[in-house]
């Protein structure tokens, strides 16, 4: 049995929601620009799947769709290992549980990885079907130039 990944990249969100979809967006970019011992991981938010992934590796990195009232495409980085309050995705999970939920349970069940790290994108438009907003797209691209470099000075 191999061992599982030292660190993971995911990418949260549904992509038919307009700006729900940046986590997965940023997930896509970072493919190919991450060293070759971080896996980059793509999922829909149900916290079950996901606290099964935070079990996975040592250091964890979740981006995410956040409504916190900031500003469509404000970024924000979170430690959830220091307590950091995980806001609720805009977007809505057919699991019923997301991120915020999924952080909360690993942390309650003493799951969590050695490094926890929640990066967060003001969205503003969650509607099905519709595309993703302009200032979500420019700060996908920021939170990945930000993610390949907290990996790669790792």
């Amino acid at each position: 049995m191999s061992e599982p990944p030292r660190r993971l990249v995911v990418g949260v969100g549904n992509p038919d929601r307009g700006d729900d979809g940046v986590g997965r967006l940023v997930a896509r970019l970072l493919r190919g620009r991450l060293p070759a011992d971080v896996r980059i991981e793509e999922q829909a938010g149900g916290a079950a799947e996901l606290v099964d992934l935070l079990q996975q590796a040592d250091c964890v990195i979740l981006v995410d769709a956040a409504v916190s009232g900031a500003p469509p495409g404000t970024i924000r980085r979170l430690d959830c290992r220091a307590g950091d309050v995980v806001p609720e995705s805009g977007g809505a999970s057919s699991h019923g549980f997301g991120v915020a939920q999924a952080v909360a349970l690993a942390a309650a069940l003493s799951c969590m990885p050695r490094v926890c790290v929640a990066y967060v994108i003001e969205g503003g438009s969650f509607a099905v079907g519709g595309a993703m907003s302009g200032e979500v797209v420019s700060a996908a691209q920021e939170a990945a130039r930000l993610i390949v470099t907290e990996l790669t000075a790792a």
